[in-house]
């Protein structure tokens, strides 16, 4: 993360507080639990159906359970677990009486030992692994915390999934004069040949030469056969809105909450995140016919956004 320029929110002294955050690492983050339900064949297919993974190891009287669903297994569901330990809740008032009153999930690495298999009997613990030295970012100036839960299936490690937050004085505000740019999106050796064509106003989607199958978002691999070649169609440009969230908060330069993110079905089968346009954000449903164009933001950004084909009928 860059630099937030203004250092605001500390009033403790940062060697002071950053050694009594320290105690904290390797102390117990959340009481230890148990999966709700065992591993499953019904969970693995769902979640297989929601991710549009057809990979055959997930199925049939030899199925694993998908490597990335490691967390789920420990989700509480609605009612949850028994929660955060007394030394967690320390740490976080800790950081709220420093002035670091803010909190954003920064990222989450997880590690596989072996595949879980239906039947396995799930339990957890989570531990404080590491708080970092006082960091100053783009949202403000705090501290790093990562913990760490240990999954097990019996007394077996069967994977590792560490979550890290940043909790941070916000920074100072950008003044209303001071128009924001919009983030510019991550483009990497998987997915330059995307935004090239979104450069030149198409929609590109990848196309297994194997077994020929469509897959969006771009990835290195066919997720249904593996094979690593690939060439691209351009998508026709018309889809539906599959799905859809309103977002109220948290309030983000560049962009005026409320807003409507959606999930667009293009016709071609394949998915893909983006704004519908030319509607209320309050007006958007599912199933609602759009069609792709492309918007400019400034010289240096373009992006894929859909219009509600039919805005006399919404």
């Amino acid at each position: 993360m860059g630099d937030a320029g203004d250092d605001e929110g500390a009033t403790m002294g940062e060697d002071e507080l950053g050694a009594r955050l320290k105690t904290y690492e390797g102390r117990r983050a959340a009481v230890s639990g148990r999966g709700r339900d065992p591993v499953n064949t019904p969970m693995i297919r769902h979640w297989c159906e929601a991710m549009g993974d057809t990979n055959p190891a997930y199925a049939g009287p030899d199925a694993i359970a998908p490597p990335t669903m490691l967390q789920a297994w420990t989700m509480g569901g609605l009612s949850g677990h028994e929660g955060r330990t007394g030394d967690y809740d320390e740490l976080l008032t800790l950081l709220d009486e420093a002035g670091c009153t803010s909190v954003v999930a920064t990222d989450c690495e997880q590690e596989y030992v072996r595949p879980l298999r239906p039947g396995d009997e799930i339990t957890f613990d989570t531990v404080i692994e590491t708080v970092s030295e006082q960091k100053t970012t783009k949202l403000g100036t705090g501290y790093f915390v990562t913990t760490r839960t240990d999954v097990r299936a019996g007394r077996a490690l069967v994977g590792t999934h560490r979550f890290r937050i940043l909790k941070y004085a916000p920074a100072r505000r950008i003044k209303p004069e001071q128009p924001a740019r919009r983030p510019r999106p991550v483009v990497n050796r998987d997915n330059a040949g995307f935004w090239e064509g979104v450069e030149r106003h198409r929609l590109l989607i990848q196309r297994c030469t194997d077994c020929e199958t469509l897959r969006f978002p771009w990835l290195p691999g066919c997720n249904k056969c593996g094979g690593p070649d690939w060439d691209t169609v351009e998508a026709s440009g018309e889809g539906t809105v599959y799905s859809y969230v309103v977002m109220h908060h948290p309030p983000f330069p560049a962009f005026s909450p409320p807003y409507a993110v959606a999930l667009i079905e293009l016709a071609e089968g394949v998915r893909m995140i983006s704004d519908v346009v030319g509607v209320p954000y309050d007006k958007v449903r599912i199933g609602m016919p759009v069609r792709l164009e492309f918007q400019v933001y400034d010289e240096e950004l373009v992006l894929p956004v859909f219009r509600a084909r039919e805005e006399e009928d919404v």
